[in-house]
């Protein structure tokens, strides 16, 4: 690996596991006993992310020194998936903002890493805008920023509506992905910016209380220190986008251990004799210990996956802080992930099938809604087909490097905003 000089200093990890679980684990613990009520109403879950504000979740990698609790990529993970128990919704939702931050974090501008830690640790929440309904590719933006003239000055003016805005309806800013002239850029929008109109019309079968639906700018005013312009001529790598999956298998780990959990709470609270030759009571039933002892090895398999992965993007966050600009030790983090996708996903999938097999018909009872479980595992799963990430792990170990199609996050940033 080539190193220049440090570009961030790396973060304080000096927090204990126990010391982050006693302070999220009761916030947690409160978003859980609501989470079947809330799916079966679909009531969006506004107060539950104003508890995981007021608590600092959202500051939780932030370094101490800015007054986070310093966590380690690691230790994020376990609690995400321990949140992501409680409710897959409020982990998903929450993927824009902690990827938002993250690559702030390592910002080669000091003052610039300091604005957004800070503004975590004050609760600022950021959502994603970044997808559109349409289009070839990702990278094939029709939301548009153009320069115009507003109160007889010319500004940056955005226009253009996205789809899947996980986590936008409960952020205080955007990060929207859009096209200036031939250049992509990204740009940080307050959802108060007059022009913003955020729509909750997702219709997805799973993770219906992300807010993953339509956002619409219409003649947004930007400043132009919020906008970031990527060039392909001078790659700076992340593993930023490993980040970003392993937020989803994070969210499949907690489904798969929400799945286990409720298996033994269905089977405990049972009275009526099963088995077709002396009947016992469920929790007696070496069938349904059977199917219980799997769901819950299934379950963790899945954590001990996604934390496995967590450690190599920890050090790839070490590398992108000290300038490192070789793309070996960014690969690998993004790859590890990418060969834990399919897994988890498989396994997770399996765990949610499973669990009814210890309850027969009543496990159906829409009061119960354990059918949640399998529905936003499959909604989760869906997101960056698996198939293809396959094929990208095997290309890299075929061939040592990863398929070249340019990505936006392996492109340099430029500008006061910079993604990398």
């Amino acid at each position: 690996m080539t190193a220049t000089t440090q570009f961030a200093p790396a973060p304080e990890t000096a927090v204990s596991d126990e010391q982050l679980l006693a302070r999220f684990r009761p916030v947690f613990d409160r978003i859980r006993e609501g989470a079947a009520d809330r799916e079966n109403a679909r009531r969006l879950p506004f107060e539950e992310v104003e508890w995981l504000r007021a608590a600092g979740f959202g500051a939780v990698r932030v370094p101490a020194e800015w007054g986070g609790s310093g966590a380690s990529t690691r230790q994020f993970f376990r609690l995400l998936i321990e949140l992501a128990e409680a409710d897959s919704n409020l982990a998903q939702l929450l993927r824009g903002h902690f990827a938002f931050l993250e690559v702030r974090l390592a910002h080669p501008d000091p003052a610039y890493r300091e604005h957004w830690a800070r503004a975590a640790v004050d609760g600022v929440l950021v959502g994603n805008a970044q997808s559109e309904l349409g289009n070839a590719t990702f990278e094939e933006a029709s939301t548009v920023l153009t320069e115009q003239e507003v109160d007889g000055a010319t500004r940056l003016v955005l226009n253009g509506t996205k789809y899947y805005s996980t986590g936008t309806l409960f952020a205080d800013w955007i990060n929207v992905t859009a096209a200036h002239g031939d250049e992509r850029v990204t740009v940080a929008v307050p959802t108060t910016a007059p022009g913003v109109t955020r729509i909750d019309d997702w219709t997805g079968f799973g993770q219906r209380l992300t807010g993953s639906g339509t956002t619409e700018f219409r003649d947004v005013v930007v400043d132009e220190e919020h906008v970031t312009r990527y060039s392909r001529d001078a790659p700076r790598p992340t593993a930023i986008s490993g980040f970003y999956q392993l937020v989803l298998l994070a969210t499949l780990a907690g489904i798969a251990r929400a799945a286990a959990r409720d298996a033994v709470a269905f089977v405990s609270g049972r009275s009526r004799r099963v088995g077709l030759e002396n009947p016992v009571e469920p929790r007696h039933s070496p069938a349904v210990q059977q199917v219980i002892g799997t769901v819950s090895g299934l379950a963790l398999a899945t954590e001990s996956t996604v934390l496995a992965a967590a450690d190599p993007l920890e050090d790839a966050f070490a590398a992108q802080r000290d300038g490192v600009t070789d793309l070996a030790t960014f690969d690998d983090a993004n790859v590890t992930v990418f060969r834990a996708q399919g897994v988890v996903i498989d396994l997770t999938l399996q765990a949610t099938t499973a669990l009814f097999e210890v309850g027969g018909a009543s496990a159906t009872s829409e009061k119960l809604r354990l059918d949640r479980h399998w529905r936003n595992a499959r909604t989760v799963a869906s997101h960056n087909p698996a198939i293809f990430r396959a094929q990208a792990v095997g290309h890299y170990l075929l061939h040592g490097s990863l398929p070249a199609r340019p990505t936006p996050e392996h492109r340099s940033a430029t500008g006061k905003d910079a993604d990398a």
